[in-house]
């Protein structure tokens, strides 16, 4: 059975099997929680747990002097309900691309494992089919321009990893580097080569709905942590980097993460994306001086509401994500960030390269942000 995501996107298709040859367009994001729209709820950070979280928490509504009702709902739809968190703003949605449809198939927590069909041993997920299986169905009922895969996170345990590093710093043991660098590179083999049978597996999806041509477009990750040097916040003031600021790592630990790990996820989803022949669309400097903690953003407050140019792209992690929201959201691009890769999404699918890196202009809102081609 099709899920209620599917077929709340697509009616009926005119005729069995259009695929190609459909006049409804379309076009699908595929994978995990960084294009699904995880952290979409909000619009920058704030510690202040009332009302609407000083204009931050975009499922606030019928708020009086003292309080609001909340409803994640109104941001994740129906997908806040099994945790797939597929945003308003998602990337897809954000993308000013003009098609019919925009249908987002993502999901938070999503692996390469549920992106292969049913049949190629393909696992559900969240009580949902594969995405392939979801993929195959939107192909036949119209004529899809462009999918775009982000996955391979989950597969390396990237959010073990930050939650090992963020410990490490909390309860003062060494930093998480060393050990955890050992970990990401037990596991990394084996997850890039699992992101090229996804993409063989979209070829196949795509190729079974009829298409002689399916354009496909590999995406890395975001850095939504800061390095060292531009944290505003001092390491040896857990009470601010962590309490206030939601950054809760070493400074070594920072820097390996922003520098080291971000490079390294990046580089090997490269060299796939080249090695298959699809476009590669390079995030891992897109959220540069936005990250959170970064000393060119600010946290929200009551005389400084949040905003586009000057507000931190990405959920930070504390006691105000969880006091806020759900856990799951920390880490991950907000409303901010979520439009500024719908802006690169946009910009690479008007590029005929290999691939692109794509950047902010600081001071500027997601509207302004440049792809480099390669």
């Amino acid at each position: 059975m099709v899920v209620a995501v599917v077929a709340a996107a697509l009616a009926a298709p005119a005729g069995a099997h259009a695929g190609p040859n459909s006049a409804r367009t379309a076009i699908v994001s595929l994978g995990d929680s960084y294009i699904s729209g995880e952290a979409g709820r909000w619009q920058g950070n704030s510690i202040n747990a009332a009302r609407d979280r000083d204009g931050t928490d975009r499922a606030a509504f019928d708020c009086t002097v003292a309080t609001c009702s909340y409803d994640p709902g109104r941001v994740y739809g129906a997908s806040a309900t099994n945790g797939c968190d597929r945003s308003d703003v998602a990337e897809i949605k954000s993308a000013a691309i003009a098609v019919d449809q925009k249908v987002n198939l993502a999901c938070s927590g999503a692996t390469t494992a549920n992106i292969f069909r049913t049949s190629k041993g393909g696992e559900a997920f969240k009580g949902e089919p594969p995405q392939g299986d979801q993929l195959l169905y939107v192909a036949h009922a119209s004529n899809v321009k462009l999918v775009v895969l982000s996955i391979g996170g989950n597969d390396l345990g990237f959010a073990d990893i930050i939650q090992a590093c963020a410990t490490a710093y909390l309860t003062r043991q060494p930093p998480c580097r060393t050990s955890q660098q050992q970990v990401l590179d037990s596991k990394f083999g084996a997850a890039m080569r699992n992101v090229a049978r996804a993409i063989d597996e979209i070829r196949a999806i795509m190729s079974d709905a009829g298409y002689t041509q399916a354009r496909l477009v590999v995406q890395s990750y975001p850095s939504v942590f800061v390095r060292a040097s531009e944290n505003r916040y001092a390491e040896n003031d857990p009470a601010q980097r962590a309490g206030v600021g939601g950054c809760p790592t070493y400074d070594t630990d920072a820097d390996w993460a922003r520098d080291s790990v971000v490079n390294q996820i990046a580089n090997g989803l490269k060299f796939v994306a080249v090695s298959k022949g699809v476009q590669f669309l390079d995030l891992r400097d897109a959220f540069q001086g936005r990250e959170v903690c970064s000393k060119s953003t600010r946290q929200a407050s009551l005389i400084q509401p949040p905003s586009p140019t000057t507000s931190e792209w990405g959920r930070f992690l504390n006691q105000s994500t969880v006091a806020q929201g759900v856990l799951q959201e920390a880490v991950h691009p907000n409303a901010y960030g979520q439009r500024a890769l719908g802006r690169c999404l946009r910009l690479i699918y008007g590029s005929f390269s290999r691939g692109g890196n794509c950047t902010n202009v600081a001071g500027q809102g997601p509207n302004a942000m440049r792809l480099a081609p390669f």
